[in-house]
Order: structure tokens, then C-alpha cells, then sequence
């Protein structure tokens, strides 16, 4: 049972009670006008303190089909922390207000800070580097809708593996799974953190490797995860143009890819997938980006208690 509870992390809940949000974000799918009116009467607060544009579009769109109402603020300049109000306070304040909500912050922790001052369910759409967990509730959910599972996967994941929250959180949420494997492609200067390297793959007996170009790899995935490599985390011009076209995904590497293989990307992407694949079968970034409404129209009618 969900009613009730927060979401700040993607490891709050079971993989029971994943696939519990999974199976009714695939009968939302099939059956839309069944939960037409579930929230009629709720509403949802957006309580954004950094810029977000498919995330908060996401939540108010799945509110909205769902037959709720959306208030909230989509910068914190036109909310009273500009005048030094406390997360704690505003969410106790929201909380007079909305039946549900949903906060993005630049600080690291302060989802999870406003968690314990809520008297509703609270929802984190992203804090920091730290956690992003319904973009990995996204991601799942794709994956399990093209494989049919979410086990026996050799899943590649390139790029920003340093500082890129939405890889970290899907490197923990798949590890929960018997018999994946890890591909990490990233050039020496954003390997993945020690920590995930440590307490979640090695601790935990889970098969990865680490390679420097997507063509040492491509043919053996079921999955690549792209992400953004960015100019700004690397210490000199020289090292990024040397290694920034290694990280760029186009129609001549896919010719490497398997036919089944499937192209994620939690977006904006800005030149790390070229547009020559965009009709590519295998391409599943912008279906992905549709998942993410329901699964978001899942998850709030179950933390509401609308549908079981």
C-alpha cells in the first residue's frame, strides 16, 4: 500500500511495489479513459526551485488527465523563499493547500528535509547530483514495456557517468535485478563514482567492465543509455575535443548495434545523438519521455489512494 507515502529516492519502494506502479501505468496506457476522473478534486502542488521543462510538464499533464488541478511555482523568484522562507515551512504551508507534491531543488537532501515536515505525499523530481527518481521509475518502465523484462540485460550507459544522477539512480535500480550486466562508457576524467563502483556493483557481485568509445561495445548491448559529455568537467579544451566525438551516437554506429538494441536518453540532449537516428526504430527517447507521464499518472493515484 502506497497511500500515503514519499518518493525521494528510487530505492523507497520494493521491486513488488515498482511493479505494482508499472502494471497500472500499463493499464492507464491500454485503458485512459477508466482513470479519466480518479483525481477529480485533488490537486497537485509543482514546487520547482530550479528550471525544468519535460519534468514539470510531465507531472501537470499527468495531474491534468488524471481530472486533478495544478498549482504551484516553476522558479523559487516568484515564491516566498526569495524573502528567506525555510523548504519546511513552504511545504507545511503547501501542505494546507494540495493534496500532493512535487519539488525539484539545486541542494542535495532537501527533498528529503521536506519530507519530514509534510503532511502529504511528497515527491522528489530531482535534488542536485543526488537522486532523480521518477525519470529512473521512466526508465523502467520503458524497458520493461520494449523487453518484457528487467533482468538478463547487458545495459550500456555513456557518457557522464560522474556527475549524472539519472545514471547513478538507474545503476541502483537495475542492480536489483538477477543477471545485469554494466557496460560503463565514459572517458577517464567522468568514471563513475567510487561509491556506486564500490558499494553497489563490486559489493554486490554485479558483472560490469569499463571502456572509453561506444564502438568497443555497441554490438554486445540490449540497451545504451546515453547522456550529455560536457565541456565544463573537463580540466583543459585539449581532452575534450580529443575525446567529444567518441560520444557522439550516429547512424554509423548503429550499423554495429543489434537489431533489438534500444537507444534511451534521459534528454535535453544537445549533440550526443545525431538526428540521422531519430527514425531509427531503435530510438526510443521521445517514446520514452510519453512513459514518463504515466508512470507519473501511476504513481501519484497509487501515493493518493485513488487506485490500489
Amino acid at each position: 500500500m502506497l497511500k500515503g507515502r514519499h518518493l525521494i529516492e528510487p530505492m523507497d519502494f520494493t521491486n513488488e511495489e515498482l511493479e505494482g506502479i508499472f502494471d497500472l501505468a500499463d493499464d492507464i496506457i491500454n485503458n485512459p479513459k477508466e482513470y479519466a476522473h480518479v483525481c477529480d478534486g485533488k490537486i497537485l502542488a509543482t514546487l520547482f526551485f530550479e528550471p525544468s521543462t519535460r519534468t514539470r510538464l510531465s507531472f501537470e499533464a499527468a495531474m491534468l488527465r488524471l481530472g486533478g488541478r495544478v498549482i504551484g511555482f516553476s522558479e523559487p523568484n516568484s515564491s516566498s523563499v526569495s524573502k528567506g522562507e525555510s523548504i519546511a515551512d513552504t511545504i507545511r504551508t503547501v501542505g494546507c493547500y494540495a493534496d500532493i507534491a512535487v519539488t525539484r531543488h539545486p541542494k542535495e537532501g532537501a527533498p528529503k528535509l521536506a519530507s519530514m515536515y509534510s503532511n502529504i505525499p511528497l515527491i522528489n523530481a530531482g535534488d542536485g547530483g543526488h537522486h532523480h527518481p521518477t525519470q529512473t521509475l521512466t526508465d523502467l518502465l520503458t524497458i520493461r514495456s520494449v523487453k518484457k523484462r528487467l533482468s538478463n540485460l547487458t545495459i550500456g550507459l555513456c557518457g557522464d557517468l560522474k556527475f549524472g544522477r539519472t545514471v547513478h539512480s538507474l545503476i541502483k535500480a537495475m542492480s536489483r535485478y538477477e543477471n545485469n550486466r554494466f557496460i560503463l562508457i565514459s572517458p577517464p576524467e567522468l568514471r563513475i563514482p567510487e561509491y556506486i563502483r564500490k558499494e553497489i556493483l563490486q559489493k554486490n557481485n554485479i558483472p560490469f567492465i569499463e571502456v572509453e568509445k561506444i564502438e568497443d561495445c555497441i554490438d554486445e548491448l540490449d540497451i545504451l543509455y546515453m547522456t550529455r559529455v560536457q565541456r565544463e568537467r573537463f580540466f583543459n579544451e585539449e581532452d575534450y575535443v580529443r575525446l567529444k566525438d567518441s560520444y557522439i551516437l550516429n547512424a554509423e554506429k548503429m550499423t554495429r548495434a543489434k537489431s533489438d538494441m534500444i537507444v534511451l536518453h534521459p534528454l535535453p540532449r544537445v549533440n550526443e545523438i545525431s538526428y540521422d537516428i531519430d527514425n531509427d526504430p531503435r530510438a526510443y527517447y521521445f517514446k520514452q519521455a510519453r512513459f514518463g507521464m504515466f508512470v507519473r499518472m501511476a504513481l501519484m493515484a497509487k501515493l493518493l489512494g485513488v487506485v490500489e
